[in-house]
C-alpha cells in the first residue's frame, strides 16, 4: 500500500495536449457540471485563452479549407468561386491564386472570428445576466471556445466538399447534426457556467440570435416595402415594351 501511495502520479497535460483535453472534454463529456468545472479554471479567469483559441482556430481553419479548395481545383473538381479557372487561364494559375489567398488571409480571418465571438459571448453573458445569472464573460467565454474550435476545425474539412454535389449533400447533412449539437452544448455550457435553470440558459442562447435577426429582417421588409410601388411600376413598364 505504501508503494501505491508513494508511487509517481502521471503529470498533467501541458500546452497544446493540455488544450486538446479540455476541448475534448467539452465535447464528448457534455454535461452541466463538466462546464462548471471549466469556469473555474485558472484560465477561465481572464479572457486570454479564450481568444488565443478562436484567433488560432480561425487561422488554421480558413488555412484548411483554402488549401483542400486549391486541392480540389488541381484535381479536376469545380470551384467554390465561380470563374477562377477561366479568369486565370489554367487551373494551376487558380490553384496557386486560391493558396496565396488562403495564406495571406487566414490571420484576417482569424481576427474577425476573435471580434464576433466576443460580441456574441458578451450579448449572451450579459442577457444571462438579467436572468439572474452568477457567471462572469471570461468564464462563458472559456467555455464557448472550448467548444467553438473542435467545431471550427471539423467544418474546415467539410465546407470545401460542398462544392461536390453528391458529396457535397452528405457533408450539409453531417455539418447541419454538428450545428445542432454545439448549440445544445453552448446552452449547456451558458447554463454550467451561470448556475441557474435551463429556461433560463435558452432563453440567454437564443434571445440573443432573435434579437439579431428581427434587426436584419426589419430594415430588410421596410426597405421592400417602400421600393414596392417603384418595383412594381418598373416591371410594369418592362411587361408593356414587350411584345
Amino acid at each position: 500500500m505504501n508503494d501505491q501511495m508513494n508511487a509517481p502520479m502521471s503529470p498533467e497535460p501541458a500546452g497544446v495536449s493540455a488544450w486538446f483535453s479540455v476541448w475534448m472534454n467539452a465535447v464528448t463529456k457534455p454535461s452541466e457540471q463538466t462546464f462548471a468545472v471549466m469556469a473555474e479554471h485558472p484560465d477561465a479567469m481572464s479572457t486570454g485563452r479564450a481568444f488565443t483559441w478562436i484567433f488560432l482556430a480561425g487561422t488554421v481553419s480558413a488555412l484548411i479549407s483554402g488549401v483542400l479548395q486549391s486541392i480540389l481545383l488541381l484535381a479536376g473538381f469545380s470551384a467554390q468561386t465561380p470563374g477562377l479557372t477561366d479568369l486565370f487561364g489554367n487551373a494551376q494559375r487558380g490553384v496557386a491564386f486560391s493558396l496565396g489567398v488562403a495564406v495571406c488571409s487566414s490571420p484576417v480571418a482569424g481576427a474577425i472570428a476573435v471580434l464576433f465571438f466576443a460580441i456574441g459571448v458578451g450579448i449572451t453573458q450579459w442577457v444571462a445576466k438579467m436572468f439572474g445569472g452568477t457567471g462572469t464573460f471570461s468564464k462563458l467565454a472559456y467555455a464557448i471556445a472550448a467548444i467553438s474550435v473542435p467545431f471550427s476545425l471539423i467544418s474546415s474539412f467539410l465546407t470545401p466538399f460542398s462544392s461536390i454535389q453528391i458529396i457535397g449533400l452528405c457533408t450539409g447533412a453531417i455539418a447541419g447534426l454538428l450545428g445542432i449539437y454545439a448549440i445544445v452544448l453552448n446552452v449547456m455550457a451558458v447554463k454550467g457556467v451561470n448556475k441557474f435553470g435551463w429556461g433560463q440558459a435558452v432563453g440567454s442562447a437564443f434571445l440573443p440570435m432573435i434579437a439579431l435577426c428581427c434587426l436584419l429582417v426589419i430594415p430588410v421588409i421596410a426597405v421592400m416595402r417602400l421600393l414596392g410601388p417603384q418595383i412594381g411600376d418598373t416591371f410594369s413598364s418592362i411587361n408593356s415594351t414587350l411584345p
